[in-house]
């Protein structure tokens, strides 16, 4: 006698090549992200589920709050699969902003192109990907026509490359949704529990410029941010001492990523800009953190003649910690995953952060898995030749949809 779960993963075989068609759907629609104009994949995504009887709610970002973040538009999806009362309700999350996809390329990035058992495109491995996984996990659940308990939410969003707070965190902000679980978006086989913190800081700094050939009528902003840069990596050596205990996680780091300034070679640089970025492990206290790293700034300048420094936030993004019921949500993922992989995988965390992380902020459970691959690496997520191996999109679907049938069947 053939089980449901075997049911369901030879739907999702019978169905495995429109899922792929899809996918290249998804692909073939562009979401670079700076510039951030996403609202046009987000109607095409409403079109594509209504085929299937389904409603996705428009959640438009407002225009000017939108511009004001540094994006064009931005139009999240909610479709709502209510059951008979009961059970939980479960949230499937995956953003579709990617970053652009920059030079050598050999298959077009917005192709969705197929070969050799892989498929090419940007997003293809992060997270465009799950967007089908979790559209054709839903249908094959449905098509089962078993008694379901709770409702499914699909939630495609479009702001994870800016950090989240106009996707996932402008949903439950706006108290659209309130799941009582969530699997996000993945980018490897494992299950990620937890993730770190991320800080980033604008630092300007402010001399007063002067001709090359008499500096001294100048104050030199450039120097001062040197003292900046030296405090900054000094702290390097103490900050690998830190160790987080959570597996998949090590240290904290600290960097500067870029830095502008300068008016011509002659000249005494009058204005230099630094952009750094402090990740933070989930055993850390943003808030002491970026307290000790904006001292640690103002100190290295203290005392310099014609020197002010000005410090910016950017970003602070919380970690991902397991919350009550994370351990359901991986041992039925690890359970299907032996099934359909063949081998437990792991549940761990990443010094990666993802936008995952607002829903553990609201209470709620929250991990990553979809359709990854072994190593981010492999995929080459955010470089040229971005793939996906179709088999492991193939895995992911089935693994989901047996999750999705243990929280929601009867």
């Amino acid at each position: 006698m053939t089980t449901n779960k075997e049911q369901l993963a030879q739907w999702i075989d019978a169905h495995f090549d429109e899922e792929v068609g899809v996918l290249q759907q998804l692909l073939r629609v562009p979401t670079d992200t700076p510039p951030g104009n996403n609202a046009p994949h987000a109607d095409m995504v409403a079109d594509l589920v209504k085929a299937y009887g389904w409603t996705a709610e428009k959640h438009a970002v407002p225009a000017q709050v939108v511009q004001d973040y540094g994006m064009e538009t931005i139009t999240n999806l909610i479709v709502r699969r209510p059951y008979q009362a009961g059970g939980p309700t479960v949230a499937l999350n995956a953003h579709g902003d990617v970053v652009p996809p920059g030079d050598n390329w050999t298959y077009p990035p917005y192709g969705g192109v197929v070969e050799d058992g892989y498929i090419y495109g940007r997003a293809a491995a992060v997270s465009k990907c799950d967007f089908a996984t979790y559209i054709f996990a839903t249908r094959a659940l449905e098509a089962l026509g078993v008694p379901l308990k709770g409702g499914l939410e699909l939630h495609f969003t479009y702001d994870e490359e800016f950090g989240g707070l106009l996707g996932p965190g402008w949903l439950l902000e706006q108290k659209l949704t309130k799941p009582d679980f969530v699997i996000a978006a993945g980018f490897s086989y494992n299950i990620v529990t937890a993730h770190n913190a991320c800080l980033q800081l604008e630092i300007t700094v402010h001399g007063k410029s002067g001709h090359g050939a008499m500096p001294e009528t100048g104050h030199d902003a450039l120097q001062a941010a040197t003292r900046i840069l030296n405090a900054i990596y000094d702290q390097l050596p103490e900050l690998k001492k830190v160790k987080s205990k959570i597996p998949g996680i090590d240290s904290p780091t600290m960097l500067v990523g870029r830095i502008d300034g300068g008016t011509n070679t002659n000249v005494v640089p009058g204005k230099v800009v630094l952009k750094m970025d402090r990740r933070m492990i989930p055993e850390e206290d943003p808030a002491v953190v970026e307290a000790q790293v904006r001292a640690l700034i103002e100190k290295a300048v203290e005392g310099q003649p014609g020197i002010r420094i000005e410090i910016k936030r950017l970003l602070l993004s919380h970690a991902l910690r397991e919350q009550p019921g994370t351990e359901k949500l991986v041992a039925s993922l690890q359970r299907n995953a032996q099934t359909f992989i063949g081998e437990k995988i792991p549940a761990q965390g990443t010094p990666l952060y993802a936008d995952a992380r607002l829903y553990g902020e609201h209470g709620i459970p929250a991990v990553l898995y979809g359709a990854g691959p072994r190593t981010v690496p492999e995929s080459n997520a955010k470089k040229a030749d971005e793939r996906l191996l179709l088999e492991d999109l193939r895995k992911a679907t089935k693994v989901v949809a047996c999750t999705l049938l243990d929280f929601l069947g009867e």
